[in-house]
């Protein structure tokens, strides 16, 4: 799975790039979406790679994020309810799932396809710079899952310790 983030606003953006960020959801700064990897979404990738950043995500964070920021219709957390209706024991079991690739999260009924994120602990680093140039935009591979922890929980410092 494939988790791509926006990290910088439409001022400036060119045209096929604002179409190719609304067709994948990533419409704010600090939104995040999750996809199965694909040629197309490569493709796709390519065009907005100056405005977002991505990379593959682990399980461990797809749980944190599942539990903290996943959505239902309505503005509603994920509860064990809406798991037992849809056949998932625990969000554990989910994240597995979606992790293997078994499951794709756009088949989830009644989920938000956009999770939402706080600004990073620490900042981000030079946004106009790719990864690589030690700056934030572009594949950054699974780094990734250490930018969405500073954006999930606070207190967590850049190595994922917790500070408190």
């Amino acid at each position: 799975m494939i988790a791509i983030i926006r990290i910088r606003g439409s001022t400036g953006i060119k045209p096929s790039a604002e179409k190719t960020a609304e067709l994948l959801n990533l419409n704010r700064i600090n939104h995040m979406v999750i996809f199965p990897e694909s040629d197309s979404l490569n493709g796709m990738l390519n065009r907005v790679k100056d405005y977002v950043t991505w990379g593959e995500i682990d399980q461990e964070t797809l749980e944190l994020v599942l539990k903290d920021r996943v959505l239902l219709k309505g503005r509603k957390k994920l509860t064990d309810d809406y798991l037992k209706e849809s056949g998932y024991s625990s969000i554990s079991e989910l994240a597995g799932k979606l992790a293997d690739g078994t499951l794709k999260f756009k088949d989830l009924t009644d989920v938000n396809p956009v999770i939402r994120l706080n600004p990073p602990k620490g900042g981000y680093e030079a946004i106009q710079k790719p990864f690589h140039q030690k700056g934030s935009a572009g594949y950054r591979g699974s780094e990734i899952n250490k930018l969405i922890r500073r954006m999930i929980i606070p207190g967590v410092n850049l190595n994922g310790e917790n500070k408190n």
